[in-house]
C-alpha cells in the first residue's frame, strides 16, 4: 500500500506509547483491506522464494503484543502464500523444565531460522524483560547465580538484561538475519470487547482464560514495561514498529507493507546465476528432454 511508509511506524529511542495509535482503517472498508493484503503478501511469497534460492539471509520476524492482540490471526493471514516449507513459527509460552535449565535465550536460539527461511516468533524473547518483570518471582525459576529472591532483582538486572537482548540480536544481524519486530498496539477498550467476545461466541471459549483478567488488571504496568523494552532496544539492525491492533485487518496490511517494502532494499537479494559452462550447454540439456519424449 502507497500510503504506508516504513518510518511511520518505525519507533525509536523516544518512543512513548501514550502517544501511539491503536487505530487505522486508510479510509478503506474490510473488503477492501482483505485485497489490498492479498496483493502484498503473493509478492512475499514470490519474495521468500528468492531468499531461499539467495540462500544467505534469514529473516526473524518477532510478534508481541496484549492478549487478543491478534499475533496468531496476523500469522496466519499474512503468510498464506508462503511455501510452508519457507517459514516456521514458533510460539513462546511458560518455559518447560527443560527450557529453565538453560539460559534464558536457549530455547530462542534453537527456533531461529535457517538461511534463506522465514523465522515468526509469536511471543519472543521479550516476554523475559515484559512478563518477568510484571511477575518477577517467575525470574526465581531461572536459578540465577546470586538472585536468591525478587528483592536482589533490582534495576541494574533488568539493565544487564536489555542489553544481553541487544547483543543477542546484534550478534544476529551481524551474521545474516534481518529482524523486524512488531508491536501490536491494543487499546484496553478493544481487548475488552474481545474478551466479552470470547464469552459470547461458543466456539471462541477455548480461547477465554480466567488469567486474562487478572493480566488485565495490570495493564498500566505492562505499558510501562513494553514502553521501555521497546525504546531500549530499537535499533537500525532490529527496529522495532509500533502497529495500531484494534482494526485486525488494517493492522495485517501494515506488517505485511512494512516486511515487503524493508526486503526489496536489499538489492542483492537475488536468485543465483547458473555458472557459464551450465548456461553454454542449455540447448543441449533441453535436446535430451525433448528426444525422451
Amino acid at each position: 500500500m502507497d500510503k504506508i511508509t516504513i518510518d511511520t511506524y518505525r519507533a525509536n529511542a523516544d518512543f512513548k506509547l501514550a502517544k501511539a495509535p491503536t487505530f487505522e482503517d486508510f479510509g478503506k472498508t474490510d473488503k477492501e483491506l482483505k485485497k489490498e493484503l492479498a496483493v502484498i503478501r503473493r509478492e512475499l511469497g514470490e519474495f521468500q522464494d528468492t531468499i531461499y534460492a539467495h540462500d544467505k539471509y534469514s529473516i526473524l520476524v518477532c510478534l508481541q503484543g496484549m492478549d487478543t492482540a491478534g499475533k496468531d490471526s496476523l500469522i496466519r493471514e499474512v503468510f498464506k502464500d508462503f511455501n510452508v516449507s519457507g517459514v516456521e513459527v514458533h510460539s513462546f509460552k511458560v518455559p518447560t523444565e527443560l527450557e529453565l535449565s538453560h539460559n534464558y535465550l536457549w530455547r530462542h536460539y534453537i527456533a531461529l531460522p535457517a538461511k534463506g527461511k522465514f523465522g515468526v516468533f509469536n511471543r519472543t524473547h521479550y516476554e523475559n524483560v515484559l512478563v518477568t518483570r510484571v511477575h518477577p518471582e517467575y525470574i526465581l525459576n531461572e536459578h540465577i547465580p546470586g538472585i536468591h529472591s525478587v528483592e536482589d532483582i533490582d534495576q541494574k538486572f533488568w539493565d544487564k538484561r536489555f542489553e544481553q537482548i541487544n547483543d543477542f540480536e546484534r550478534h544476529l544481524a551481524e551474521n545474516g538475519t534481518l529482524i523486524y519486530k512488531f508491536f501490536l498496539n491494543l487499546s484496553k477498550e478493544e481487548q475488552r470487547q474481545r474478551l466479552l467476545r470470547r464469552l459470547a461466541v461458543k466456539d471462541k471459549h477455548w480461547k477465554f482464560s480466567p488469567g486474562d483478567l487478572k493480566e488485565r488488571k495490570l495493564w498500566s504496568v505492562y505499558q510501562k514495561c513494553y514502553e521501555e523494552a521497546i525504546s531500549r532496544t530499537t535499533k537500525e539492525h532490529a527496529p522495532w514498529f509500533s502497529i495500531p491492533a484494534d482494526n485486525k485487518k488494517a493492522a495485517r496490511v501494515i506488517v505485511a507493507s512494512i516486511l515487503l517494502k524493508s526486503l526489496k532494499k536489499y538489492k542483492d537479494i537475488k536468485e543465483p546465476m547458473l555458472s557459464d559452462k551450465i548456461m553454454a550447454n542449455l540447448d543441449s540439456y533441453e535436446e535430451q528432454l525433448q528426444r525422451e519424449g
